[in-house]
């Protein structure tokens, strides 16, 4: 399955025409028989999807399909393509927005895979007022919240938000984590993510494409953050914005980056070791995420020796196979370079399965821990965007 899912995605980023010349891409000749002979199935799949989602919209502009409304203003965080846009750091850096504002918000998440996003989120507010929903029905979840934890209304003051209850621990907000397409649940902003590494990929839908929806849904976003793009050429940045003013002429346009900040070891959450524990080391970037040319990158800017990498699907549960895979692959880079290599994993992958990076014994693996930075571009700054939200939210 794994395999297959590899072939579909370089399907998806490959450009569907015949030339080895085309910018960005080798298109259809760089692609094997096999997946040459998929592309006719993933396009009847992808028409049906597009036929299925257009009746979906519909039904809810024509009030067909319910939207629920929640008693507190509701911000989305999503994406138009799969994986590696940082929607859940995102909703991490506006949590603590709004926790550094004395009011409490509540995080809804769907829980994908073994749910590593959300325990990843539960660990890094467990010391706060924050709350964090998990599961598919995120309406009834919330519902259930507002009712267990009591909700404030807050006033917006001309320079921030003030709860009407200072420090109250009641839910001021909802954050809703991968929530563009989950239309059940009403809100009253709309942040779109845009990997800016991969934005759209060949442009067609799923399974095709990397595309949840046309592009033309852009429209829908009151906020485009393009995030990795301190990864970007100025050249792909400017691109990539003309692409998102063709289908939104209005919603303002920020950047964001992932800065590291620290490290630690398996087990030892709380024992931060700095970034330079890995200077002048060998590394070896063991990743199942979204976007791990990102990740590499990043370790890549630390000053390690040299970085040897292994990437997984997003989501991917490791096992005693990837296990004997990834031992072989330290052993020879043990004999190669001298000296025992460092494993670095992310915080998604570690939260995921804690307990299996202790089978990597005798290697030492380290957490790579991060957080999401606003960067600042055409005046567009961290305290621009968070005034932005302020200005969206005084319609509620």
């Amino acid at each position: 399955m794994g395999r297959v899912r590899k072939m579909v995605n370089e399907i998806a980023y490959t450009p569907l025409i015949w030339s080895s010349r085309v910018e960005g891409g080798g298109g259809l000749s760089e692609l094997s028989t096999i997946q040459l002979s998929l592309i006719p199935l993933l396009s009847l799949t992808s028409f049906l999807y597009k036929i299925i989602l257009s009746l979906r919209h519909h039904l809810y502009r024509f009030r067909l399909l319910p939207t629920h409304r929640l008693p507190v203003p509701v911000i989305s965080v999503g994406n138009l393509s799969w994986g590696g846009n940082g929607k859940t750091p995102m909703v991490e850096f506006i949590a603590h927005c709004f926790l550094h504002s004395g009011i409490s918000p509540l995080i809804l998440t769907r829980g994908y895979g073994c749910a590593d996003e959300a325990k990843m989120l539960q660990r890094h507010f467990h010391a706060t007022s924050a709350r964090i929903g998990v599961g598919a029905n995120r309406a009834a979840i919330a519902t259930s919240f507002l009712q267990n934890y009591s909700y404030t209304h807050h006033r917006l003051s001309s320079q921030h938000i003030v709860p009407s209850v200072p420090n109250s621990s009641t839910i001021g907000v909802v954050i809703l984590d991968d929530g563009m397409q989950h239309l059940h649940l009403g809100r009253d902003v709309d942040i779109v993510m845009v990997n800016g590494m991969m934005p759209w990929g060949n442009r067609k839908l799923l399974p095709l494409g990397p595309l949840r929806e046309p592009l033309t849904a852009l429209t829908r976003a009151n906020i485009v953050v393009v995030h990795h793009a301190d990864l970007m050429l100025e050249q792909e940045i400017e691109v990539l914005e003309l692409t998102i003013r063709e289908n939104n002429k209005a919603a303002p346009i920020y950047y964001a980056k992932m800065t590291p900040s620290h490290l630690f070891s398996v087990g030892k959450v709380s024992c931060e070791l700095p970034l330079a524990a890995i200077h002048n080391r060998t590394i070896f970037c063991l990743s199942a995420i979204g976007c791990a040319d990102s990740f590499a990158r990043s370790i890549e800017q630390l000053r390690p020796r040299c970085v040897d990498r292994m990437d997984f699907n997003d989501h991917h549960v490791f096992r005693s196979e990837d296990v004997e895979k990834i031992m072989l692959r330290l052993q020879e880079l043990l004999v190669k370079f001298g000296s025992e290599p460092i494993v670095i994993v992310t915080e998604k992958d570690y939260d995921r399965d804690p307990k299996m990076f202790r089978n990597l014994e005798p290697f030492e693996v380290l957490v790579l821990c991060s957080k999401l930075q606003i960067v600042s571009r055409a005046g567009c700054t961290d305290e621009q965007f968070k005034k932005c939200i302020k200005q969206l939210l005084k319609a509620f």
